[in-house]
């Protein structure tokens, strides 16, 4: 098993820092392992000069961009959140407002692509918001009040159908029947 991998690869799709706790509950490894996995990585990028490195900060591993690379990075992401939304930022955009809060995983299944990039989008344009809920140990996404006043709307309930779209349970049905493949 390639743990630094599996790091690698976690860190990549997740919109946040990860803790060593966490990487290891997810990889089932010790907490020794995943920092010598985590911390080997995070040397191989900085000696490679690679366009992204991975960093640690706190307990946490996070992959981000090559300060190397800031200003053009900088310019696409003003790019980015200064033009108008993709059709696949708008679908998740909808499923957020309607769905809402809702999980990553969930908004994965329901668009049946990951929509991590799609999620940090909106999150950097301020129309979404991350919650964690420790209970379940999931993060959860929902619009924030700078969404609802760009559509100029007093509140989400005024969305065109939400009251009979968002109790509809055809997705709901959906996900389960998803959850029992898996």
């Amino acid at each position: 098993m390639n743990i630094a991998s599996k790091i690698e690869s976690l860190l990549f799709i997740s919109a946040k820092p990860m803790s060593i706790k966490q990487l290891a509950d997810i990889l089932k490894v010790s907490i020794k392992e995943i920092e010598e996995a985590g911390d080997g990585l995070e040397e191989y990028y900085k000696n490679e000069k690679k366009g992204i490195q991975i960093i640690k900060n706190s307990g946490k591993y996070q992959m981000v961009s090559s300060p190397e690379n800031a200003k053009i990075v900088q310019e696409f992401i003003k790019d980015e959140t200064t033009g108008e939304l993709s059709r696949p930022s708008l679908e998740a955009l909808t499923i957020i407002a309607y769905r809402g809060p809702i999980s990553k995983i969930d908004l994965d299944r329901i668009r049946g692509v990951n929509c991590s990039l799609i999620i940090r989008n909106l999150l950097l344009r301020g129309l979404v918001e991350v919650k964690f809920d420790n209970k379940k140990n999931e993060t959860y996404y929902n619009i924030t009040f700078d969404f609802i006043r760009f559509l100029g709307i007093n509140n989400i309930h005024e969305l065109p159908d939400f009251e009979k779209l968002s109790k509809d349970d055809t997705i709901d049905r959906m996900l389960e029947n998803i959850q029992k493949e898996i």
